[in-house]
């Protein structure tokens, strides 16, 4: 039976401590967790008019699907990490419980259309226009190939860290700015870099 690194150190592990906080309003906390499951899903109608796509012109099969359909498709299926066929399952059953009579766009097509399909890109920043920049920071461990040693046999040195500072684009959800500091660095001193 083989013996995990980790699983050694297992007894000197710090432990989770014991909620503190009872919860005494039940009822709300048990439909705020239920909600957070709930899921929204609707069609505008410019999306149900733009679901087929425009007849060609040109000599060669005729697209069934709009890039709008095959892009909706692909967004679901990444958004849900699903295969090509659960993705095709998922938007059939979408569209039923929507009462909608769309074609669903077979695993096939998908996989097919996905590869020549142009994914909208959002629109850079010109120089000099403002931008709304979302700041925040996280803690970096440093380790090396040997740190499941260190856990093993526990010795007692200081283990490195840093922080990283990310500057994002409220708009965009680029990044547009990060700086490594070390540890005791704090956020606040970071903002006036970040934003230069």
């Amino acid at each position: 039976m083989p013996i995990l690194p980790f699983a050694l150190n297992q007894g000197r592990r710090r432990h989770i401590p014991k909620q503190k906080r009872k919860v005494m309003n039940w009822r709300e906390y048990d439909a705020s967790l239920r909600q957070r499951g709930s899921l929204t899903v609707w069609f505008s109608d410019a999306a149900i008019e733009g679901w087929s796509a425009a007849p060609r012109t040109t000599p060669g099969g005729q697209p069934w699907y709009s890039p709008l359909a095959i892009l909706t498709a692909l967004t679901l299926r990444a958004v849900f990490r699903l295969a090509l066929r659960q993705t095709e399952g998922l938007i059939g059953s979408i569209f039923h419980l929507l009462g909608l009579a769309l074609a669903v766009p077979d695993h096939t097509t998908l996989c097919r259309r996905a590869e020549t399909l142009e994914v909208p890109r959002p629109r850079l920043r010109t120089q000099g226009e403002a931008a709304h920049l979302l700041v925040d920071s996280t803690g970096l461990k440093l380790c090396g190939a040997g740190e499941w040693l260190l856990e093993k046999y526990g010795t007692k040195t200081r283990r490195s860290r840093r922080k990283l500072h990310i500057g994002m684009d409220a708009e965009t959800g680029q990044i547009v700015a990060a700086l490594l500091t070390t540890n005791d660095v704090d956020d606040g001193s970071q903002v006036g870099p970040l934003l230069d």
